[in-house]
């Protein structure tokens, strides 16, 4: 499949600008097949030796999921020094070119899978871009000078990739959400609960005050921290509600919005239950959303969901929080996500995101939700709760009145394309699954369901 391409500057030319019956139907010229199309359609790709070091034909089988058959000795691959390259290509004998139709006719169909899929996981995470590359570069640097925090085998040649796992944050595996299933375990079965408060604590009778009260009487919590953005001075410590877990007052860092992702030592606990201080949630909807995260303890897994959509008008991503079958993000004013997510979010995101969220007080759940897509491929999880989740309607003094803000939508819309540009492509993931356990219909009694409260309707 290689011979047909043409060779020197003249071959390239005609590659990128093939005369248009070529481009139209590909079968003229001598060129029976649509080079592309059938890169795409292949299972193997030979790989010759090129001109000079390398050759391009080898990323051109990466992309199109065609595992690459190496034909050039004592080439070494790129970043061979941490991709097993074993697992994604052939490594051939260009002296014993005969012997290769042999050789992958017996590779098992199990076989061939796993590698056309090591092929996107490594293309995707590290050769999709210039800046992929270049960074890769800098990180393999940093980890030969920092080698008592480098990174494993298994990070780098597993999903998601060393670039999403940082050392800066642990050497252990099983403190990253990603490696529970590979090493057979289970996230800690707490939580820790990060309520954002950005309104005075002026009556008893506030949300913020029953919301940690039903977080508190969950089995599962560990401890509650009040995160307090608040422009007015703490509340004394007789005003917060007496309950059987710690509740930690923690001032924020610049009364921004992102500082309610920053990586607080005071979390111990893998999970953070995050609510904003107006979130209704009865301790049974709690437990139900733990439980489901301890399945899934990669995503983030909650109540409020939105979602995205093309504006094939104004060729831009859109926003909407219209009730439908499809969503694509669940906001972080009540859900369940793990605590690395708050690392990675604060050390791997620009400033220039972090910033553009600060400077509107807006969209920081947005941005954490194409993080979390971004690094898993995978759409968050929707629980269902028994009262219908409402934004509840706060004072117009109160900086969390943006609900009410009709620049608010227009200000979220802003914020996707922007983060769409920087991630550069979409990273959201729509999904269709809600988890309600009122649909369990089995023929138990009530008294004897987990969730009776929920079931109860």
């Amino acid at each position: 499949m290689e011979g047909w391409r043409g060779r020197g500057r003249r071959g390239r030319e005609e590659r990128e600008h093939p005369p248009p019956a070529l481009r139209d139907r590909g079968i003229e010229k001598g060129c029976k097949y649509d080079y592309k199309e059938m890169l795409h359609n292949s299972t193997f790709c030979l790989v010759p030796r090129g001109r000079r070091l390398g050759s391009f034909r080898f990323l051109e089988a990466l992309q199109a999921a065609c595992v690459p058959v190496m034909l050039s000795n004592g080439w070494e691959l790129p970043f061979s020094e941490i991709i097993d390259w074993n697992t994604a290509a052939v490594i051939g004998d260009e002296r014993l070119l005969l012997q290769i139709p042999t050789t992958v006719r017996s590779i098992h169909q199990d076989r061939i899978l796993s590698l056309r899929q090591q092929t996107q996981f490594l293309w995707e995470a590290y050769f999709s871009s210039v800046e992929k590359i270049v960074q890769t570069t800098l990180e393999i640097i940093q980890d030969r000078v920092l080698a008592h925090g480098s990174r494993s085998s298994l990070m780098w040649n597993s999903h998601p990739g060393g670039l999403f796992a940082l050392p800066q944050y642990s050497g252990y595996l099983g403190d990253f959400p990603f490696y529970y299933a590979t090493l057979g375990i289970k996230p800690y079965p707490k939580f820790t609960a990060v309520i954002h408060a950005v309104s005075p604590l002026v009556s008893q009778s506030q949300p913020i005050l029953k919301l940690l009260v039903a977080v508190a009487k969950s089995q599962y919590c560990a401890q509650i921290i009040v995160l307090w953005n608040c422009d007015k001075p703490l509340p004394a410590k007789h005003r917060w509600p007496a309950t059987s877990v710690p509740v930690i007052v923690i001032e924020g860092e610049n009364k921004v919005m992102s500082s309610r992702f920053l990586p607080y030592e005071t979390i111990v606990t893998d999970a953070v239950l995050s609510l904003d201080e107006d979130t209704v949630l009865s301790t049974t909807e709690v437990d139900f959303a733990f439980t489901v995260w301890q399945s899934f303890p990669e995503r983030i897994v909650g109540y409020p969901a939105r979602s995205h959509f093309w504006d094939s008008n104004k060729e831009r991503w859109g926003y909407t929080s219209k009730w439908t079958n499809d969503y694509s993000m669940v906001l972080t004013g009540a859900a369940i996500y793990h605590r690395y997510y708050h690392h990675l979010y604060t050390n791997f995101l620009p400033t220039s995101l972090k910033g553009m969220v600060d400077q509107l007080a807006n969209c920081e759940d947005i941005l954490m939700n194409f993080l979390v897509s971004a690094v898993t491929k995978l759409p968050p999880i929707k629980v269902t709760q028994k009262k219908q989740y409402k934004e509840t309607m706060m004072g117009q003094s109160s900086r969390a009145s943006r609900w009410a803000d009709p620049d608010h939508f227009a200000q979220r819309q802003t914020c996707m394309n922007k983060f769409a540009s920087w991630f550069g492509a979409m990273p959201l993931v729509h999904s269709q699954m809600r988890l309600d356990p009122v649909l369990f219909k089995d023929q138990v009694s009530i008294l004897r369901k987990k969730y009776r409260d929920i079931e109860r309707l």
